[in-house]
């Protein structure tokens, strides 16, 4: 249910010609790194809702700087590691209702392509897996800052949860999870 893994979007960048210079140097290996935050919504009916956010995750992303569709991203999310509001939202969401953690400890993302939709941004598609579910997702990526071995990208996506066996309070809930996420990367 999380697509932090695309950073792959920034690597759609390289071939644009007013960045070409700065993602020139950006093409290569990169880690995800700790202080990326990858935050998440679910409406409510009258407002309010389920706002929280993971705190353990990995991954790599492969700049391409002469190829952008060359570029790979491979992400994985902990969710035992989500964290709500209150404690009683937070051990929810990682029960068998809704992450089933005891028996699914890891959410997976690995790119399958990324289309550059503009100077600084791009859509990385994907497979999505949690819960033993894999459906194709996709994001969307805009580049926020390159400085020497580091790069960030500001990432969007929606993602339904019925189709992961995550449906629990629909209607009252929303089924489509928002997330709004900073993914930091260093060489």
């Amino acid at each position: 249910m999380i697509r932090p893994i695309l950073l792959a979007g920034a690597l759609a960048l390289a071939s644009s010609p007013s960045f070409g210079e700065s993602l020139a140097s950006a093409g290569g290996r990169y880690a995800i790194e700790p202080s990326s935050r990858i935050v998440f919504s679910v409406g409510q009916v009258g407002g309010g809702g389920i706002e929280g956010q993971f705190r353990q995750f990995s991954g790599t992303f492969i700049i391409d700087a002469a190829r952008v569709s060359r570029s790979a991203v491979s992400f994985t999310l902990r969710p035992a590691s989500v964290q709500a509001g209150q404690p009683r939202i937070t051990n929810f969401l990682r029960s068998s209702a809704v992450f089933d953690v005891d028996n699914h400890p890891a959410i997976t993302f690995r790119s399958t392509r990324v289309t550059q939709t503009g100077p600084r941004s791009a859509t990385v598609e994907g497979v999505l897996s949690a819960r033993g579910v894999a459906r194709r997702e996709s994001f969307e990526v805009v580049l926020l800052r390159q400085q020497g071995r580091g790069i960030a990208f500001h990432v969007t996506g929606n993602v339904l949860r019925s189709p992961y066996g995550m449906d629990v309070g629909t209607p009252i809930y929303s089924n489509v999870v928002k997330f709004d996420m900073t993914v930091e990367g260093r060489r």
